[in-house]
């Protein structure tokens, strides 16, 4: 049962002045938790793909106004003046020609079949010729020896194995449209079959992917062996659904290399499986994901298009005026890179101290509006204490500021190092299609086929 607001009263009025002052300091706490709590809630309905990390696909039907990070060029949509064209260009030997003769006058109905042409108007159409299967059957002799009776048989190429089977180039393009167009088993087979009038089994795309892999063996190890000899690589990580479980993607790039391994676990293990990291001695380009950091062999670079959506976040839900400023600095650092000459490696001492103190103030800014949480009241005697072990929890902005704080040097990695880039898009590039294949055909089955996509693909 309730007590009365009299009886509460009556009690209050008995308080010595010490345990008021402790009560104020409890409910004190207890609000400012509810608040805590409240904008911990507003921040997650607010986060969207345009300032967190989360996909596209998250944001639902119902998206706001796009506000794009890309600043107005000032040059009109589609084609720039002077932009290599791709028109089709005329071809000097076509593969066939049809002559449209005239044989009468449509004016006076004269006969011109005698007539020489006095020019010609050329028109060219470009076609694919009709395709169909080829069957080509392979005919082995047998032969007895006159010498010595023994029976003997000619030799079937190596690649035909069965009394009847498909050709290499239509596995290949089995295993084309369903690894590389991420095009599912069954409208892979529903394709083959309407353009050559043959359509195969789904085990036959399955077989065809697993030939490809064969064949690739040796490509991989050379992929896996040079991207650890680079200077800089980019690294990221996805979730991908494996056998009705979570497992994780882990990929390795650059511009010409890009190495994809599937393992249970995001972190350390699913790295070290990769087998690349804990060889890696360049310097490594990824998000803030903290496993990263255990690898101490190679040096690291922070991707600063999260930066930017983290930094709109802030501005979205807290109105803060140096998380306004420091993307405007992030971005006139890398315009001045961009400008660089080509010969030109870093920028000067003097723009990079120039750039350092700008960044460190806006940091100071930020951290003078984002003091650290401060500590509970005191306990009173007899009670159990409130205090929570570990770190103490942060407001959103707190925990960026002291991340662009603590990594200074990997967050502005691309201001001494020109061969550092901006942003960690290339491998968010080479995770996007692995995503996509999940989006059209849902999970893979097993965890062999999920290898076997990764592999060639």
């Amino acid at each position: 049962m309730k007590s009365s607001p009299e009886s509460d009263n009556n009690q209050l009025g008995e308080l010595d002045k010490e345990a008021l002052i402790t009560i104020i300091l409890r409910l004190q706490q207890t609000v400012e938790e509810q608040a805590a709590v409240i904008q911990s809630l507003r921040d997650q309905l607010a986060k969207s793909s345009r300032n967190s990390g989360r996909p596209p696909s998250s944001d639902g039907l119902r998206k706001p106004r796009t506000r794009s990070l890309r600043k107005e060029t000032g040059r009109r949509s589609g084609g720039q003046k002077g932009h290599k064209g791709h028109t089709l260009k005329r071809q000097e030997q076509p593969d066939h020609i049809c002559v449209h003769t005239v044989s009468t006058c449509p004016h006076c109905a004269a006969d011109l079949q005698s007539v020489e042409p006095c020019r010609q108007e050329r028109r060219q159409v470009f076609d694919v010729p009709p395709v169909g299967v080829e069957v080509t059957e392979h005919q082995a002799e047998v032969k007895v020896c006159p010498r010595c009776g023994g029976q003997v048989k000619g030799q079937f190429p190596m690649d035909v194995t069965q009394p009847v089977q498909y050709g290499p180039r239509l596995q290949a393009q089995a295993s084309y449209l369903n690894t590389y167009q991420l095009i599912p088993l069954a409208r892979t087979c529903e394709l083959l079959g309407d353009f050559y009038g043959h359509r195969p089994a789904e085990a036959i795309v399955l077989t065809s992917n697993a030939t490809v892999v064969d064949h690739i063996e040796s490509s991989l190890d050379t992929i896996k062996q040079q991207l650890m000899a680079v200077d800089v690589a980019h690294f990221d990580e996805s979730g991908l659904r494996v056998e009705e479980q979570l497992h994780w993607l882990h990929v390795a790039s650059t511009d010409h290399l890009t190495h994809y391994n599937v393992h249970r676990k995001r972190g350390q293990d699913g790295m070290k499986a990769a087998g690349i990291l804990p060889e890696f001695k360049g310097r490594a380009v990824h998000d803030h994901w903290q496993s990263y950091f255990t690898f101490k062999n190679c040096q690291h670079a922070l991707c600063n298009a999260h930066h930017l959506r983290e930094l709109q976040f802030v501005v979205d839900q807290y109105a803060q005026a140096w998380a306004q400023e420091m993307p405007q600095l992030l971005l006139d650092i890398k315009g001045e890179v961009d400008a660089a000459p080509p010969e030109q490696m870093s920028l000067s001492p003097e723009r990079l101290a120039h750039f350092e103190q700008r960044y460190d103030e806006l940091i100071a800014q930020g951290l003078e509006v984002n003091p650290p949480p401060a500590d509970p009241p005191p306990k009173a005697c007899g009670e159990r204490s409130r205090t929570k072990r570990g770190r103490k929890k942060q407001s959103p902005p707190k925990n960026l500021l002291d991340r662009l704080q603590q990594r200074k040097r990997q967050v502005l990695a691309f201001m001494y190092d020109f061969r550092v880039p901006f942003d960690n898009n290339l491998a968010e590039r080479d995770v996007r299609m692995v995503k996509i294949k999940q989006k059209v055909s849902g999970t893979f089955r097993t965890l062999a086929g999920a290898e076997t996509f990764c592999a060639i693909r």
